[in-house]
């Protein structure tokens, strides 16, 4: 694709990025077959092959109107269209930049800026989430019934009683961090702890860094991107010093939604003089919980080597967040982990396509969310699983509010397992 910069954005480091990713783009089309927007809409703007034509347009000087804006607004950035672009296209890089130019050149109305604003002073500060989910539990009484039955939803169902949040001690010489994130302590603790229970019988211990927080991706998503670009940095300065000393093998995320942006940060932050060099060796040593338990698989084979009982909820639905398999590119290595550990994976049609999660869409573009999440649950449901597993709490609390069937993080379901074992082993 031929290219000519405007003025205003030729000689800056966005401006050459966009051009770049621009000029890959061969126009073929192989992106509108997987765009869930365009599936539902049916208009080539609301496809990625018609937002790159608008962005396009956007740096090479044209007027920008808010239907521009509607159009990229619409867009997931679930990055489907990546996996199947012959071109190499860097679609999510060239979104943001995108919605930031239309972002400054357009702006929103109030109520609209005021929404995402509380959406970035909520959901990125894990105390607020906590004090607003305690609220709300406590005046659940009292809510109209649609808000009340949210607020149910809300309530992460604990496996195993009391011991949900026990976390072993640190007594390996293995560590390994996690990001303990924003949303996901107060709405589903114990993922992280399982993954730290798991950990510990592999011989790793599982740390978390006090002041780490917020990946970043809400807000730069949300085009407040210098702020996004902030708890980047604060969560740097947050482990740097476990790396530096050389103490921890990897930076783990149990969500695959931050892993992604974390292991962006290096991109991200390369202009930066004090953080870029920071910033890529966090990337660089960030790593999925699914590609860590990958590395540990004859050990954790080991684990299960004693243990054939089946039991009722071995029937599961996978549901491989775009993030993890489009973002991340790991494509059935969460599901061979599964099968491995006795799962028995029913087929999930179109398994390719957004649950309508994505971050902060199922609020912001909630109708077009809801009919994503109606697919999904039908997909998911068509094989009749017992229960479903994700790998990402966004994804797991939006199809949790569209189906009757348990739902749970992956890794808590191994957890779950290698605790039945134990009592199997121990049974009279």
């Amino acid at each position: 694709m031929q290219t000519s910069l405007a003025d205003f954005i030729k000689d800056t480091a966005e401006g050459q990025e966009a051009d770049a990713i621009l000029r890959s783009c061969v126009h073929c089309g192989f992106c509108l077959a997987v765009c869930p927007t365009y599936q539902l809409l049916g208009d080539e703007l609301d496809s990625p092959r018609g937002r790159i034509y608008l962005m396009k347009q956007v740096i090479e000087g044209a007027p920008v109107t808010e239907k521009t804006q509607l159009h990229l607004d619409r867009c997931l950035t679930c990055r489907a269209c990546e996996t199947v672009c012959p071109s190499g296209v860097r679609y999510g890089r060239l979104i943001d930049i995108g919605r930031g130019i239309v972002e400054k050149k357009v702006g929103r109305g109030l109520a609209a800026v005021t929404m995402r604003y509380a959406l970035r002073q909520t959901l990125a500060r894990p105390g607020v989430v906590a004090a607003l989910l305690k609220l709300g539990r406590t005046a659940r009484p009292i809510l109209p019934g649609a808000l009340k039955n949210s607020i149910a939803l809300l309530k992460h169902e604990a496996s195993f009683g009391e011991s949900l949040d026990y976390w072993p001690a640190v007594r390996h010489l293995r560590k390994m961090l996690v990001l303990e994130g924003c949303v996901q302590p107060s709405l589903a603790p114990g993922i992280n702890a399982s993954t730290a229970r798991v950990f510990d019988r592999l011989g790793i211990s599982l740390i978390k860094a006090p002041d780490a927080g917020c990946c970043g991706a809400l807000s730069y998503h949300l085009n407040a991107q210098q702020e996004g670009l902030d708890y980047m940095r604060r969560n740097v300065d947050a482990w740097w010093p476990y790396v530096r000393q050389g103490g921890v093998e990897a930076i783990v995320m149990t969500a695959s939604g931050c892993g992604v942006t974390v292991k962006e940060y290096g991109h991200l932050l390369r202009h930066d003089p004090v953080y870029a060099e920071k910033a890529a060796r966090v990337s660089e040593l960030t790593r999925d919980i699914s590609e860590v338990l990958e590395a540990e698989a004859p050990l954790l084979a080991s684990l299960f080597d004693q243990f054939s009982q089946r039991k009722k909820g071995d029937k599961l639905a996978f549901h491989s967040p775009c993030t993890l398999q489009h973002g991340l590119r790991i494509r059935g290595v969460v599901e061979k982990i599964l099968t491995a550990t006795g799962f028995e994976l029913t087929d999930v049609p179109d398994a390719h396509l957004c649950c309508g999660s994505a971050g902060t869409y199922s609020i912001l573009q909630p109708e077009l969310s809801q009919q994503l999440l109606k697919n999904k649950v039908a997909a998911l449901q068509s094989g009749v699983p017992e229960r479903i597993a994700t790998a990402n709490i966004g994804c797991l609390m939006h199809i949790r509010s569209g189906t009757q069937l348990p739902i749970a993080h992956w890794i808590e379901l191994l957890d779950e397992k290698l605790r039945d074992m134990d009592e199997h082993e121990h049974a009279p």
